[in-house]
């Protein structure tokens, strides 16, 4: 395949990658092995397999693989970014509109109806992430443990993380059948007849061989392209401006996204909202639901984070919000995926010379369990704020609650797609502020 046509397939999937990281590994698996044959099913595994361990999101780094499989490092560039640039410009526009015209009715009725939704879906992805994970009763121990660590104890994310993996690591020796999980990924179909252009047989390519001076040398840049800017903020800003001060928080969140987006959420609200105070626990919920409605990653809430937080300490000054916004959007983007490419430029070499099943580690396994329970302090979280809006001390809000209620019902029972619940709550709320009004 050309490196025209990829392109065109990039950009293109960049603006429909909707679903979140289920829908975009099932869509990617239908284009480039079913319908184009450009990879064999093999071949895509055992690339998902790898990106799988990874912290970040998997969707992406996925695409960078693949765009690195097929046309070296360039392509690898080419196709990660393209599966986020659209988002990000999305979420520039739609965090401005949000600011500037939040508070005018039919805007508001929107995001009304929005949060409830919200709040269910956060609970059905602990579901999910739990049914496929909780195999056995170790592994529910330690996600009910990292709920009441967290609920209770108010641990920070990443000691929860370390200590899970301690536990895993631990229990993997002793019990390694307790601590391994399935490989299967029911995001993808059957195996396509015919051959691929990059099929099982086909020999490694140069770019695809290991080598130490070429992982040597991503590894560096990789580190360079993170520490100049951050030197240069801190040189210009200082260590206490909001936009260091999120160079490495942002940094850290991309390093602790073991279990996807919805892992890292909890971290990012434990920063954003409780240390930093970069947006508020409504605006956190609107942000979700945004990221939830646009195309890319769901990590992309960050943006959204990012710009609200630029926005409120505009770097440019005050005559040029947006611009500040923007700016912080973008940084934050930089800091949170850079890690993705790193990981794949340096690490899929190694992959694809030693091809083979890769497996879930017990010490990941655990974090994954741990994440479970993570996430369902996340939906109380929100669910607090949703039935509560003017905190304890006021009053129930049952609309909000029967809104919860239809929409988990929609997603458990009827098996509605997110797309679907997000736009009937937010008709549903629409109507209301019209009532009201």
């Amino acid at each position: 395949m050309g490196f025209r046509d990829a392109l065109g397939f990039w950009f293109k999937l960049g603006w429909i990658s909707f679903g979140g990281p289920a829908g975009q590994i099932a869509l990617l698996h239908e284009e480039l092995v079913e319908r184009r044959r450009w990879v064999s099913e093999s071949r895509f595994l055992h690339a998902l397999n790898y990106c799988m361990l990874l912290p970040g999101p998997e969707a992406q780094q996925l695409a960078t693989y693949m765009g690195w499989l097929m046309h070296r490092t360039w392509g690898g560039i080419v196709a990660g970014v393209l599966f986020v640039l659209p988002s990000l410009f999305i979420l520039m526009a739609l965090s401005w509109i949000y600011l500037r015209f939040g508070d005018v009715p039919v805007v508001a009725g929107l995001f009304y109806g929005i949060k409830p939704a919200v709040t269910a879906i956060v609970l059905h992805a602990a579901y999910r992430i739990g049914s496929r994970t909780l195999k056995n009763p170790a592994l529910w121990c330690i996600a009910a443990a990292a709920f009441v660590g967290i609920f209770a104890l108010s641990l920070p994310f990443p000691a929860i993380v370390a200590g899970a993996a301690l536990v895993g690591y631990a229990g993997g020796r002793f019990s390694p059948a307790t601590f391994v999980l399935g490989g299967d990924h029911g995001t993808v179909g059957k195996r396509p007849a015919g051959r691929a252009l990059i099929d099982d047989a086909t020999p490694v390519v140069d770019h695809a061989r290991f080598a130490w001076w070429r992982l040597a040398r991503l590894v560096a840049c990789g580190a360079l392209l993170w520490a100049l800017p951050v030197a240069g903020l801190a040189a210009t800003l200082g260590w206490d401006h909001t936009l260091t001060l999120m160079a490495v928080f942002f940094t850290k969140a991309a390093l602790l996204t073991f279990g996807g987006a919805y892992a890292v959420l909890p971290y990012v609200y434990q920063g954003a909202v409780e240390r930093y105070g970069w947006v508020s626990p409504a605006q956190m919920i609107d942000g979700l639901a945004l990221g939830e409605t646009t195309p890319g990653p769901l990590i992309m809430v960050v943006a959204f984070v990012g710009f609200l937080g630029g926005y409120a300490d505009p770097v440019f000054g005050r005559d040029a919000t947006f611009l500040s916004g923007a700016a912080a959007a973008i940084l934050v983007t930089w800091f949170t995926f850079l890690p993705s490419f790193v990981f794949i430029l340096a690490g899929a070499p190694l992959v694809e010379s030693t091809r083979g099943n890769l497996r879930l580690t017990a010490p990941l396994t655990a974090i994954t369990a741990a994440v479970v329970g993570v996430i369902v302090n996340l939906a109380l979280f929100f669910g607090y704020h949703v039935l509560w809006p003017d905190g304890r001390t006021g009053t129930f809000d049952w609309v909000a609650a029967a809104l919860l209620a239809v929409s988990a019902w929609a997603l458990f029972r009827w098996k509605q797609s997110v797309m679907r619940v997000i736009a009937a709550s937010a008709a549903a709320g629409l109507v209301l502020s019209l009532i009201a009004f």
